[in-house]
């Protein structure tokens, strides 16, 4: 079977910066399961997974912009200390999700604190970067209707409701 929208399909994958570090894995853990199509990946991914079958191997160069987005520098602010109530300990890395003027939620991390001044940085850890996955295709099979619905894969490598 091949990799086509609404198929589920699991990859076991490394990924890595430029300079060959290791970002993320499933090496020693569950492979990961997504919806081809549907969004549930980056779309430098997916695009490279389409057409592939259980067993392809690939190496794969994704862009920021079919990665996580180019940095974008409008997303930094600088809040003072009295803005995170509730948090005894601020430190550099730590993330929290701020609620935006529409309603929205996003996830910022704390980039660098001088004094009262903290500055949130509201871009991905991964936005300008390049993306170096090698994937290995573990499983393809139909999705079913009630995972379509949900937007997600039930069961192994999977949501577990």
């Amino acid at each position: 079977m091949k990799i086509a929208k609404n198929k589920v399909v699991l990859i076991d994958y490394t990924l890595k910066d430029d300079s060959g570090e290791i970002i993320d894995t499933s090496k020693g853990g569950e492979p990961l399961a997504y919806i081809q199509g549907v969004g549930n990946i980056i779309p430098g991914l997916e695009e490279a997974l389409e057409g592939g079958s259980i067993g392809d191997k690939m190496s794969v160069k994704i862009p920021p912009e079919k990665g996580y987005g180019k940095r974008d520098e409008a997303l930094l602010h600088v809040l003072t200390r009295d803005q995170f109530s509730g948090v005894d300990k601020l430190e550099v890395g730590m993330q929290f999700h701020a609620h935006g003027d529409n309603g929205s939620v996003q996830s910022v991390t704390i980039q660098k604190i001088e004094g009262d001044n903290v500055t949130i940085d509201g871009n991905h850890p991964l936005a300008g970067m390049n993306l170096n996955f090698d994937v290995s295709v573990v499983e393809v099979r139909e999705a079913t209707l009630e995972e379509l619905a949900h937007g997600h894969v039930h069961g192994p490598g999977g949501h577990h409701h």
